[in-house]
């Protein structure tokens, strides 16, 4: 007999000399299987993190105006303010340029900008554009060449600011359809418009909010045809990222559409949008409908208009009832037959329950309760104001992690009794249950302000026990129902920012990578995400004890695809990853201060592995997954 092990002779072996006792497969928890993990967006802007397209043209700035030249003794304002003096096209594009306007010290140019290019990848990039004139950039903007229809320039980070000005623009072939391309994507921004580190971050997440990407905050939508076009110059201001972009992304990750539907919006604005979302999402796609966002938040014009433009015969917020009901009401006439694909959201605040519970016992009392398939509160961990009011520039990331544990998750408190709230409410009428938004809410007390405290407000959103506050905060959701409910993370990736709140899971799309230990809310993320689908996919979830005294290894997705979570508390110093044939494919050292975490195998062939847990220089614990 030959003596050479043949690759599932050396996997046995190793397993042998590994696992002293019988493998034990347990299921996951069932808790696990209740909440599934969805996303908000962050919405469109030139000072933000999150890029998700390769063309950030889009993203980039409304046009200001500027002298074309530098005038002597004159006032040079960086912004002249003279936009409204200059014709446009109907994607706003000016149609002549230099612009003569009466009373300015010079010809007028426009310049878009982009502020926050530490948040984008280094490199040579690319403006292309048709028609007839002349380019300029400048700032971190630095001009490599040009030709017609085209400029390079290689982005540096050193002032983090940079912009484009269109100065001249010949009349009856204007400056038009310009696009500003991140390095290498030049030959697929329009098969591949999407940039791929962000689909990579994103996809986890099944369900996705697109209530910033629609601007949804203070929109002026009213008629269908005042709505972003994908032609338009940015897409920062009307109705946000068109409604087209949002369908081929769910269409893209076969995900579930999270829609707001802009407050003052007609009902043909509603129809088409039903129409839209009803004849191109991808057929398994769910719509989630709300109306507008947190109408009862005084800071936005919809809170406004609920109190000011709606039926007056009835106080408020029962006088919201009707134009909710109304508005799931159209959704479900353009969706008859296709009822099944619709989940109609009535959101409320957290803290402020009366508010749900009135508004709904309206919708009732009209006979439209069956409008309404789910219940939502928020899900955000906050800090008493009180307590705010006594720290200092001494106060450490930490304490805000404690005082925020201790204040969310009191019984007493209003997060608590929020919760339960609307999880009786959801339960009592045969409602869903799902949680608009959520994570953490640190913010200072007066929102907006610079507090002595800011310091811990941003260093405790990437301590290590930020990971286990989202642990904490899932553990509480999951006890709330015995049903399946959804959490939405607000939101995806946003720089940090103490005044008005480090809302990112993850704080740059470019640059944090695995095995993500700076981003613990996104890792808190992940974990959620893949217990959730481990149960929905029916994929076992491989539990080997070693021995009975020992404490087991959790190890899921299995299969896998993209990563595997690992849960243990033995704490192992290191991991390995070992093939079928015995070879060590991945290997990870100093892993012991977490007791869950995630490993990267994408990068893995297809096949069964084995994963070993050492712990004082001997393999402790092992699992085995199957990589698809």
């Amino acid at each position: 007999m030959n003596a050479t092990l043949t690759p599932s002779l050396a996997l046995a072996a190793l397993l042998l000399l590994l696992l002293p006792s019988p493998a034990l497969a347990q299921p996951i928890a069932s808790d696990s299987c209740k909440l599934r993990i969805g996303t908000n967006l962050s919405g469109p802007s030139d000072w933000g993190s999150e890029w998700p397209f390769v063309n950030i043209m889009k993203y980039g700035r409304t046009w200001i105006t500027h002298n074309t030249v530098w005038v002597s003794g004159g006032q040079n304002p960086w912004d002249t303010g003279l936009l409204d003096h200059i014709q446009f096209d109907a994607n706003g594009y000016p149609l002549s340029l230099p612009a003569d306007v009466p009373g300015a010290e010079a010809p007028q140019a426009v310049r878009a900008i982009w502020a926050n290019t530490r948040a984008l990848p280094l490199g040579r990039y690319v403006l292309l554009y048709d028609g007839e004139g002349d380019l300029s950039v400048w700032g971190d903007a630095a001009l490599a060449s040009s030709a017609p229809g085209r400029l390079e320039f290689e982005l540096s980070h050193q002032s983090n600011i940079f912009t484009i000005s269109i100065l001249r623009s010949v009349e009856g072939d204007h400056v038009r359809n310009m696009r500003v391309l991140m390095p290498g994507t030049e030959a697929t921004y329009e098969t591949a418009p999407f940039s791929a580190a962000w689909l990579e971050k994103l996809a986890p997440f099944k369900v996705l909010r697109f209530m910033d990407w629609g601007r949804t905050n203070n929109s002026a939508m009213r008629h269908w045809h005042q709505r972003t076009q994908h032609s338009d110059y940015t897409w920062t201001e009307k109705s946000g990222v068109p409604y087209e972009q949002w369908i081929a992304l769910c269409n893209l990750k076969k995900a579930d559409a999270w829609v707001c539907v802009p407050h003052a919006a007609d009902e043909d604005y509603i129809r088409q949008l039903a129409q839209l979302f009803r004849d191109e999402l991808h057929p398994d796609g769910k719509i989630y409908v709300e109306w507008s966002n947190e109408t009862w938040n005084w800071i936005f014009s919809q809170a406004q208009y609920g109190l000011d433009s709606l039926g007056q015969s009835l106080p408020w917020p029962e006088r919201m009832g009707p134009r909710i009901a109304r508005v799931m009401e159209l959704w479900t006439e353009v969706f008859a037959g296709q009822e099944h694909r619709l989940v109609r959201v009535l959101a409320s605040q957290h803290a402020w329950w009366d508010l749900g519970e009135r508004t709904f016992a309206q919708i009732q009392a009209m006979g439209q309760a069956h409008l309404i398939d789910a219940i939502s509160p928020a899900a955000y961990m906050g800090l008493d104001n009180d307590v705010l009011s006594s720290w200092s520039a001494g106060t450490t990331g930490q304490q805000v992690l404690d005082h925020a544990r201790a204040f969310t998750f009191n019984p007493a408190n209003y997060a608590m009794r929020g919760w339960q709230a609307y999880a009786a409410l959801a339960r009592d009428n045969g409602k869903k249950l799902l949680f608009y938004e959520g994570g953490q809410h640190f913010t200072p007390h007066p929102f907006g302000s610079e507090q002595p405290y800011c310091p811990a407000l941003l260093s405790c959103q990437t301590l290590p026990g930020m990971y286990n506050l989202y642990q904490e905060l899932f553990d509480t959701l999951r006890r709330l129902s015995n049903e399946e409910m959804l959490f939405m993370n607000f939101s995806f990736i946003s720089p940090p920012n103490c005044r008005y709140g480090s809302w990112g899971a993850l704080e740059s799309q470019f640059f944090q990578h695995e095995p993500f230990e700076d981003a613990p809310k996104y890792l808190a993320l992940l974990e959620a995400a893949g217990r959730y689908w481990a149960c929905q996919e029916g994929s076992a979830v491989s539990t080997l004890e070693i021995p009975a005294a020992k404490p087991a290894v959790l190890l899921y997705p299995n299969p896998a695809r993209e990563a595997i979570w690992l849960e243990t508390s033995a704490r192992p110093a290191r991991v390995s990853i070992y093939d079928a044939a015995g070879r060590l494919v991945l290997e990870r050292a100093q892993v012991g201060h977490a007791e869950a975490f995630r490993l990267p195998v994408a990068a893995l062939p297809r096949g069964v592995y084995t994963v070993v847990l050492w712990s004082g220089g001997e393999g402790r614990q092992a699992a085995q997954f199957v990589k698809q």
